[in-house]
């Protein structure tokens, strides 16, 4: 399995994501938003999208979809309670089911709200683990709840499927936010050495070429991983008076925080 991240260089910073079978030269193409780029970047690998995967319903993670449809021919598949928001999806997705392209793509769902009700993220079952994450999990952060999601959701989604997959697991997020979700960190936990030095090196990349974290360095510089720090706690209740010091009201504490920095 072979992963193309496609930087879409547009204001909200998205990715898509190719996802090709080397064996059968069959494709997913994940939160299409540019068709051309998506259709180039296809070309240029000689592979043939058959299948669309959108982690949720909104409009910079499905806006490509009828141009590939029209193009390819690829099916729409998003989680089942998403149908009524997306146009035209062919399969509607559940958790723990698969999906499975050529013979080298297996792709397990994960329900994953928070951030909307009805996100998935994919946790590759075949090679090297990897989780597209959609817009739940960014690098450094964790997505926002403004626009139909629910933190309460967001903080179990995190702490109940993400923090137990393995350290080795490749994140691959929809948006590139990588270095702004730094300084937050840094902001909530000046002492964190780890992203002190990450930032340095993101800062010097560019979003075509930024660097794919894994879930045990997500542990040691995100603070939505990171509930039980002491000086995140004890920045939190200098902030927020009434802050309590379990991980969901920090986990909600966060990512207030984080909605107005």
């Amino acid at each position: 399995m072979k992963i193309i991240r496609l930087f879409m260089n547009n204001f909200l910073s998205n990715y898509c994501h190719l996802i090709i079978c080397e064996q059968t030269n069959e494709a997913i193409i994940l939160d299409p938003l540019d068709v051309d780029k998506c259709l180039a970047e296809a070309e240029r690998h000689a592979v043939k999208i058959t299948t669309i995967v959108n982690t949720h319903e909104h409009f910079d993670h499905i806006e490509g979809n009828p141009g590939i449809v029209a193009a390819t021919g690829a099916k729409i598949y998003a989680h089942k309670n998403a149908i009524s928001s997306i146009p035209n999806v062919d399969v509607g997705l559940s958790a723990g089911e698969l999906i499975e392209v050529g013979t080298e793509i297996r792709l397990r769902v994960l329900h994953t709200p928070g951030h909307t009700s009805a996100h998935v993220c994919l946790l590759s079952e075949q090679g090297e683990p990897a989780l597209f994450c959609g817009d739940t999990l960014f690098n450094a952060s964790a997505g926002n709840c403004k626009y139909g999601g629910n933190v309460n959701d967001l903080y179990h989604t995190f702490v109940e499927q993400l923090a137990n997959l393995p350290d080795d697991t490749r994140i691959y997020p929809g948006h590139d936010y990588f270095v702004n979700n730094l300084k937050f960190s840094q902001q909530r936990e000046p002492g964190n050495i780890q992203a002190a030095e990450l930032l340095a090196v993101v800062n010097r990349q560019d979003p075509e070429n930024r660097m794919v974290t894994t879930l045990g360095i997500e542990r040691q510089i995100n603070p939505f991983f990171r509930l039980q720090n002491e000086e995140i706690i004890s920045n939190l209740k200098n902030e927020l008076n009434d802050q309590q010091t379990d991980p969901k009201s920090v986990f909600i504490g966060l990512r207030n925080l984080r909605d107005r920095w």
